[in-house]
Formats: C-alpha cells, sequence, structure tokens
C-alpha cells in the first residue's frame, strides 16, 4: 500500500463556488473536480475517452488546506449584448469613451473573494501504483502538461512546497487524536477503507455539500478546447470540516500528524 502526499503552495487562489455570481464566492480547499482537472493537466490527457483518463478516474483523493487571508477584488466582466454595447458607448458604430478606443460591448461589475499564501495538502492512492508514479514523475519534471499548472483560475499557478513523498504503512497510523488540525478538509460521504482502516463519515462534523468530481467537456472532439462548457457527471455528498475532529478514529499521516479522507469515487 502507498500512498502518495503533495503539498502545493500557491500566492494567491478563488476556487469558485459555482451558484456564486455578483460576488464570486470561494470554497476555502478546492474541490475534487478542480484537483481532478489539474491532473488532467499535468499528465497531459487529451481524450476523455483514452485509458488514462479512466485509470484516473479510479484515482482516491483526499484534499486538506489552509490559508493567511481572503481579500475581495472588483473585476470586470464583459457583456457582449448589442444592447450592453448600446449603453455604454451609445451608438452601435462606436467604441470610444473619454478619448480611448475600447473593446465592444458593456461591462458588468463583479467582485471576486481570493485567498491568499495557499496551502494545500493531497493524498493519492491508487489501486495500480503506476499511476501514482505517473503523477509523480510528472510533478518533478511536468513536460506533458496541457498549460500551465494552476489550482483554480488559470491565473492560479501552483509552486511545489516539498517534494512529493510516497507513504507506506509505517508512515501511516489509525487511532483517535481529539484537535484542530488548523486545515479545511473534505470528509466525502464514501471515505475508501483499507482492511484495517474504516471511517464512519456520520460521526465526523461538517457543513454538507453536493460537490462535483468528474465532468464531460461538450463537443471536445470537435474542437478540442479544454475551456468549453462543462457537464458534470459525477458528485460527492461531503462535508466541508473546519478543523475541529473529535471522538472519531482517524487515518493519520504521522510525520505532518494530518487527518487523510480518501473519496472513493467508484
Amino acid at each position: 500500500m502507498k500512498i502518495l502526499r503533495v503539498i502545493i503552495y500557491q500566492p494567491q487562489a478563488h476556487y469558485r463556488i459555482p451558484f456564486t455570481y455578483q460576488r464570486r464566492h470561494t470554497y476555502p480547499i478546492p474541490p475534487y473536480s478542480t484537483v481532478f482537472g489539474f491532473l488532467i493537466n499535468l499528465i497531459g490527457i487529451y481524450d476523455q475517452e483514452s485509458n488514462d483518463y479512466k485509470q484516473l478516474n479510479k484515482l482516491k483523493l483526499s484534499i486538506a488546506g489552509k490559508f493567511e487571508s481572503k481579500s475581495t477584488e472588483m473585476i470586470w466582466f464583459r457583456n457582449l449584448l448589442k444592447s450592453a454595447h448600446k449603453d455604454r458607448f451609445k451608438h452601435p458604430q462606436n467604441r470610444f469613451l473619454g478619448g480611448h478606443i475600447e473593446h465592444f460591448g458593456g461591462q458588468s461589475q463583479m467582485w471576486i473573494d481570493i485567498l491568499n499564501n495557499v496551502e494545500i495538502i493531497i493524498y493519492m492512492y491508487h489501486e495500480d501504483e503506476s499511476v501514482l508514479m505517473k503523477i509523480y514523475e510528472n510533478l518533478l519534471e511536468p513536460k506533458n502538461r496541457l498549460e500551465i499548472l494552476h489550482l483554480g483560475r488559470a491565473e492560479d499557478w501552483i509552486i511545489l512546497k516539498d517534494k512529493p513523498v510516497f507513504l507506506n504503512e509505517s508512515d501511516l497510523s489509525f487511532k483517535r487524536l481529539d484537535r484542530n488540525y488548523g486545515y479545511f478538509f473534505w470528509i466525502p460521504e464514501k471515505i475508501y477503507s483499507f482492511d484495517s482502516y474504516t471511517i464512519d463519515f456520520n460521526n465526523l462534523d461538517g457543513l454538507l455539500f453536493n460537490i462535483p468530481v468528474f465532468s464531460k467537456i461538450e463537443n471536445y472532439h470537435q474542437t478540442f478546447n479544454r475551456n468549453g462548457k462543462r457537464t458534470f457527471i459525477k458528485y460527492m455528498r461531503t462535508k466541508l470540516n473546519d478543523g475541529k475532529i473529535l471522538n472519531v478514529n482517524l487515518l493519520l499521516d504521522k510525520k505532518l500528524c494530518l487527518p487523510i479522507f480518501l473519496g472513493d469515487f467508484q
């Protein structure tokens, strides 16, 4: 049994809560779909029907994280409706405003919440260790990546805080350790259990979310546009825990003294 641990640092990040608009709120840690998208980018998977993609979907994933502070920024979104252009420039053929030529369309003011100095810890398990090895090798040398490695928005670049590490059974323990761990955790309803480790979802605290796991990009084989419209095809009922865990036996990373909640998405 091997578990791959990856520690990521981001100067800034935004993991959008999808049903927020005028003010775009962020989850404190990335949802499963965001991390799977990161791994698809990392490995360089173009084809969603490929064996690499199917094997990646069998990955068991645990996500924890924390951030130093949160700020809110004002941004402008472009509105390409003709009526929005006319409202802004007063005439369909005009693109001058304040003495400067601008893009056509109108503008909509948006507020977006930004996390600062973010640390994300990802644990991964796969029954086929070669899948973990492929992720490990690409993390060390991301020569197959499809684009700049990021978590969240395209501008939310990542830095490996430490070299990825494989954990063996001797690096793990299964015991009760009551404390506030100082990290946020996703706790999935279906927690992957090894023979000797079983964790009861119902005994753990947290806010309930139904967060996305896997998605399909519409018309991808015609356009090969990774930023096309996505349809989420798998969700996981999950608790967002703020770090305080009591009265429960946990699978623990001995070195970091952090719980591991591996989601089983099959």
